[in-house]
């Protein structure tokens, strides 16, 4: 039998998962949130969405709570994404970043990272186009499941769909239906569990020439991208660079940072 979420318990969950990640469900998601939780109650053999309520607050499992983020978010991404902003990355942001730090070389965080499609881009990028420079990329996220596939890199054709010919003969092993990323990539990215309420977390994320956070603050209320931003913010360098979505806006969000176009990409400065 199919469980049904009330609407008050719908409440209690929503508050729930705000409160712990400061992603925010509208009256508009109920029946989104009922129709992707139902199989995790089947699964635990629960009677309804009040006892899994209760084992998220009560229970003390965090494999628990990295499953419901699973369930809430859209982790659905690819090589090569928006690959716009890579160009400016590329031929803009990084020489800029070089000549002021001299040999220093640049630090980078993709932030919300999911299965790891743009860390790994970046990375592969700067073999090609940048083997003088060190890039020291880390990436994060939310939900343990998704990192430990990122780990594996081992990705279908949708993933790779747009990775240049070059780059998939050289950076992939094609294993069955499925493309394998060379060891040289997958050792080169260091990966995190961030949640970015986690303040105490988010502090030790610093020095960064450069953020990746793009297509994540779709998730938040205005409040809660403020504070994430202002984290974001302290995790950079003076001048660095933070790539948000080509949807997304920081206006009316933060005054923190300098929007600058380039070639059509926006992106935002710290000062």
């Amino acid at each position: 039998m199919t469980a049904v979420l009330q609407d008050y318990t719908f409440r209690q969950l929503r508050d729930f998962i705000y409160e712990k990640s400061g992603i925010f469900i509208p009256d508009t998601k109920k029946c989104l949130l009922e129709n992707r939780l139902s199989k995790r109650i089947q699964e635990k053999n629960l009677n309804g969405f009040e006892d899994y309520l209760y084992l998220l607050r009560y229970g003390r499992n965090d494999s628990e709570l990295s499953r419901l983020y699973d369930s809430i978010t859209t982790n659905e991404t690819f090589f090569f994404r928006e690959p716009q902003q890579f160009e400016v990355l590329i031929d803009h942001v990084i020489p800029e970043i070089t000549r002021r730090n001299g040999t220093r070389g640049i630090r980078l965080w993709s932030a919300a990272c999911a299965t790891g499609e743009e860390p790994y881009t970046i990375t592969m990028l700067f073999m090609e186009r940048k083997p003088g420079i060190k890039a020291d990329v880390t990436a994060s996220d939310i939900s343990n499941g998704v990192l430990e596939s990122a780990k594996r890199a081992v990705y279908g054709s949708y993933s790779v769909r747009n990775v240049p010919e070059p780059y998939l003969r050289k950076y992939f092993r094609l294993k069955g239906h499925s493309y394998e990323l060379e060891p040289s990539v997958r050792n080169s990215v260091r990966f995190m569990n961030i949640n970015f309420l986690d303040e105490k977390k988010m502090r030790t994320m610093c020095n960064f020439d450069v953020i990746f956070c793009r297509n994540v603050l779709i998730y938040f209320d205005d409040k809660a991208k403020q504070k994430v931003v202002s984290f974001l913010y302290h995790s950079m360098r003076p001048g660095g660079v933070l790539f948000i979505g080509s949807s997304e806006s920081l206006h009316n969000i933060t005054r923190a940072f300098r929007p600058v176009i380039m070639n059509k990409v926006v992106m935002y400065q710290r000062s």
